[in-house]
């Protein structure tokens, strides 16, 4: 079981991988540059792109296996109509035509807005997109990187790497994303069978209950 080999590295080594492999493997680097030169406030790739494709890494599949789409998370507090965001989705669509799998950009200071009547319970006003990040359904999806001016990668991991390089789908209690968390969980174990999906625990205690660390914002060195 190699692909395991890096589950019990430092968080350094760990982000140093990851870095690595965006620059090297598939088009995972032209995704993260095409996204800066949108010039977005506080842009991200998140999630699957990132944590998919280290699966991907580690189990010798190619690049964007399993990756339905690239998560883009911007936010703008001062453009939360429904068009603003409706014209950043257009403008992305033609800066990424052509790309290998689509991409899916939303604007986070607008979330609150629509989350309740789509997913049925509330959801707050944030502040930053890493808030956003905080929140998946599961501590594994809680990544987010982004490509610097200095053409450096930035990683944020508030839960740390250890859950993606474990492959480990661990809950997140922050949100009641119990059917998330499962039917996403069942759909990665089937392209990822080396995956372990832990249940999710109804009336979990409030220690268990993790709790997201915003100073694990890691910067490429180069």
């Amino acid at each position: 079981m190699t692909y395991f080999k890096f589950a019990d590295a430092t968080l350094d080594e760990q982000a140093a991988l990851i870095f690595s492999m965006c620059r090297e493997f598939g088009p995972l680097y032209d995704y993260f540059a095409r996204l800066r030169d949108m010039n977005l406030p506080d842009a991200w790739i998140v999630s699957g792109a990132i944590y998919n494709n280290v699966w991907n890494y580690l189990t010798d599949r190619p690049a964007m296996h399993g990756v339905k789409d690239v998560d883009i998370f911007y936010y703008d507090a001062d453009a939360i109509t429904y068009d603003e965001e409706d014209k950043i989705i257009s403008d992305a669509e033609a800066i990424f035509a052509g790309m290998q799998v689509p991409v899916e950009v939303r604007n986070q200071a607008r979330v609150h807005l629509w989350y309740p009547a789509h997913f049925g319970f509330d959801y707050p006003k944030l502040d930053h997109s890493r808030e956003a990040i905080d929140r998946f359904a599961c501590t594994t999806h809680s990544v987010g990187m982004r490509l610097n001016d200095k053409d450096q990668f930035e990683l944020y991991a508030p839960y740390g790497l250890k859950d993606i390089f474990s492959f480990k789908l661990i809950p997140n209690y922050n949100l009641p994303n119990k059917e998330t968390h499962l039917n996403k969980g069942e759909r990665l174990c089937a392209l990822w069978p080396e995956l372990h999906l832990e249940p999710w625990v109804d009336d979990v205690p409030a220690e268990l209950v993790p709790q997201p660390d915003g100073s694990i914002h890691l910067v490429e060195q180069i």
